[in-house]
């Protein structure tokens, strides 16, 4: 008898165990699935929901100029040269490398934007080589500087032929 009295005890000492292990198992994968699911959050669905907002955004501001408009239908991308210039700095050790996309209204304007080409770069670079870091350092003062763009080449191909610039390379060093 006092065998099974000393195997009863070591019987109950093994489920507790097999309990324990059990729990703390239950434990590391409801850690691991929470770690995966916050990741799964923070890398995949945020970007998407401020990619979301940001889009959002612009539609809802207001006082919007026309050159910040969406393009109607039937305009015409220009792409221009890269411009480097320096900028008017104390130093002068900055520049800014800029190409940029010019939306007009049909193809015969897109033909006089070519055939203007010298006035139009003699144009920007004399606009962007006065810009100082602190002119375009912010995302207003950029808007800012894509709507003197537009009115400049306006004046040079008539009102209303460019609709829209658009920044495809903007650096500052």
């Amino acid at each position: 008898m006092a065998d099974k009295k000393a195997q009863a005890p070591e019987k109950e000492v093994k489920k507790k165990g097999g309990k324990l292990k059990l729990i703390i198992l239950l434990l590391l994968v409801l850690g691991i699935l929470g770690g995966g699911g916050f990741a799964a959050w923070k890398f995949y669905l945020q970007p998407k929901m401020a990619g979301e907002v940001a889009a959002e955004a612009p539609a809802e501001g207001e006082g919007h100029k026309p050159a910040e408009e969406a393009p109607a239908t039937g305009g015409q991308l220009v792409t221009l040269d890269s411009f480097v210039v320096n900028l008017s700095d104390p130093m002068g050790r900055r520049y800014l490398k800029t190409t940029m996309d010019v939306e007009v209204v049909d193809a015969s304007s897109a033909a006089e934007l070519t055939a203007a080409m010298p006035k139009v770069k003699d144009t920007l670079l004399l606009l962007l080589s006065s810009k100082s870091f602190e002119d375009i350092s912010s995302m207003d003062r950029k808007l800012e500087l894509k709507n003197q763009i537009v009115d400049r080449l306006n004046l040079i191909l008539g009102k209303g032929k460019v609709r829209n610039v658009y920044f495809t390379e903007f650096v500052v060093q």
